[in-house]
Parts: C-alpha cells; sequence; structure tokens
C-alpha cells in the first residue's frame, strides 16, 4: 500500500490540531503580548469552553447543528466573561505583578477545574457533530466537519488580524503593548484594557473548545495538555507574536499530527519540548519574538 494516503491523512489530522491550537495559543499569546504575564489558567478556560459547549447542547434536542451553532454563539461569551471577572476581582488588585499574577492564576485554575469536577462530574461528555459527512479520499474516509474545523479557525484568525491591524481597538493594543505607560499618558484607560483583553484571550480558546468537542469529548481535566502546547507554540513563536504564534502552531499541529500517525503521540510531545529547548538556545526570544525596549 502507498506511504501517500497515509501522509495525507496524517496531515490533515495535523491541520486539525494546528487550527485548533493556533486558536488557544494566540489568545494566550495575546493575554501576554499586552498585559505581559503569564496566564496559567489558560487551558481551565479551555476545558471551560468544552464542558459549557457540552452542557448548552444538551439541552437542544433535534438537529444538533442547532445545539452546536447556540454554543459557537454563548459559549465564548461565558467564558470571555467569567475571565473578565477573574481579573476585576484578583489581577487587577495584584497590580499585574508577573510573579503574583502566575500565583493567582495557578488559583483560578484549580476553582475552575474543581468546579467542574463538582458541577459536571467526572465523566468524559461526547457532543455529537453538527454534521455527519464522510468524504472519500483515496482509502480512507475523513470527515467533513474536521475540514469546517480548519476553516472556521483560518477565517476566526483572518478576523482577528484585520482587527489588530486595521482597527481603531486594535492600534490601542498595539500602543499598550509597545509601551503601556507612554499608551496611559496619551489617555488610554490601560486597566480597562487588560480587562477587555484578558477576556478576549479566554474567549478566542473558548471558540477552539466549542470546535474541537464534537471530535474530543470534554473533560474536566482536559485543560493540560491544549496549556502545556500551547507555551510550546508561543515560546517558539516569540512571546506576544500573533504571526510567531500562528506560525508556531501549524509547525506543532502538523508535526504532531504527522508523528503521532506514524509513531506515537508521545514522541510527538518529547520532539516538540526539545524543539523548545533548540530555539531557545538559537533565539532566546523565538523565531518572531522581539525585546520589549
Amino acid at each position: 500500500m502507498e506511504l501517500g494516503p497515509y501522509l495525507l491523512f496524517a496531515s490533515l489530522e495535523g491541520l486539525v490540531h494546528a487550527a485548533v491550537l493556533s486558536l488557544i495559543a494566540l489568545g494566550l499569546s495575546l493575554v501576554f503580548g499586552v498585559m505581559r504575564i503569564v496566564n496559567v489558567a489558560h487551558g481551565e478556560f479551555f476545558m471551560l469552553g468544552a464542558i459549557i459547549t457540552w452542557w448548552v447542547s444538551s439541552f437542544v434536542s433535534g438537529n444538533p447543528a442547532i445545539g452546536f451553532l447556540l454554543a459557537l454563539l454563548v459559549v465564548p461569551i461565558i467564558v470571555g466573561m467569567t475571565a473578565v471577572l477573574s481579573d476585576w476581582l484578583i489581577l487587577r488588585h495584584l497590580k499585574y505583578d508577573p510573579e503574583a499574577t502566575i500565583i493567582a492564576t495557578i488559583g483560578i485554575l484549580y476553582i475552575i477545574q474543581q468546579f467542574a469536577l463538582m458541577t459536571f462530574g467526572p465523566d468524559a461528555k461526547p457532543v455529537e457533530q453538527p454534521f455527519n459527512i464522510r468524504l472519500d479520499l483515496y482509502w480512507f474516509g475523513f470527515s467533513a466537519y474536521k475540514f469546517f474545523v480548519i476553516f472556521s479557525a483560518i477565517i476566526l484568525l483572518l478576523a482577528i488580524w484585520l482587527v489588530m491591524s486595521k482597527t481603531k481597538f486594535g492600534l490601542i493594543l498595539r500602543a499598550t503593548q509597545l509601551d503601556s505607560e507612554t499608551a496611559q499618558a496619551f489617555g488610554i484607560p490601560i486597566s480597562r484594557v487588560y480587562n477587555i483583553v484578558f477576556g478576549l484571550g479566554a474567549a478566542i480558546a473558548a471558540v477552539g473548545a466549542v470546535l474541537i468537542v464534537p471530535i474530543q469529548q470534554a473533560h474536566y481535566l482536559m485543560g493540560g495538555e491544549p496549556l502545556l502546547l500551547a507555551f510550546i507554540v508561543v515560546i517558539i513563536g516569540g512571546l506576544g507574536s500573533l504571526k510567531g504564534t500562528v506560525a508556531a502552531a501549524i509547525l506543532i499541529g502538523m508535526s504532531d499530527g504527522i508523528i503521532s500517525v506514524f509513531f506515537s503521540p508521545n514522541i510527538a510531545k518529547i520532539l516538540a519540548t526539545l524543539l523548545v529547548v533548540v530555539v531557545l538556545i538559537i533565539k532566546p526570544n523565538g523565531l518572531f519574538g522581539t525585546t520589549k525596549t
């Protein structure tokens, strides 16, 4: 049997992984780039989005596409508002001190995780795909929904790029990222910007959760691995670099998909970690990172 179909299948699986990973990592990178804090709870916002997707979908009977679309609209708002509330109640009182916020977000991580466990239970929660169409590609079938995941992630990434590069809001974010003190001197409300960015980063991760749950079941412990991979992506791409984050997500996602199909997922994670070490040795600021002045 030819190698081509296996390689095509592995590449498509890698693209699905890269699509969702780019959204998770982009939210993490956005928070660090603007706020200069490491959000350890980012994976739990992703997990919360997955759990709430199952909860919302379970209320809608009949066509699963209706529940999915409802979740796609509602879940990012709920998760984003949860992050906004966390920032308002906790992080802003710490004055966004880098060390203190790491400890605080670890606390937020455990609060969200235990809330999900006590409220929704320890069992994995399946969500039916909004449409179940199989496409015949060579000698294997591939879900049309997975193509939808890839397409949706591309559209969202382009929308974020347009907002960041072409709008006044994007200009405010870029100004805050470059020099928050100067931005504040020009009348930009830094605390409000931080609050919005923290919520937006969580909401973007929640969109990734909504997209992946019909493929991967929701579980209260599912936030750990995406957080680790998101950190790997952000470090390789360059802390705070959105372009680098997307490029690194494609690199890690594609390699993870291909290596997992031909070898094992554990080998893929080991190689990704080694790649971080190599990048940090050669380019400490990441492939597209710059030193803040």
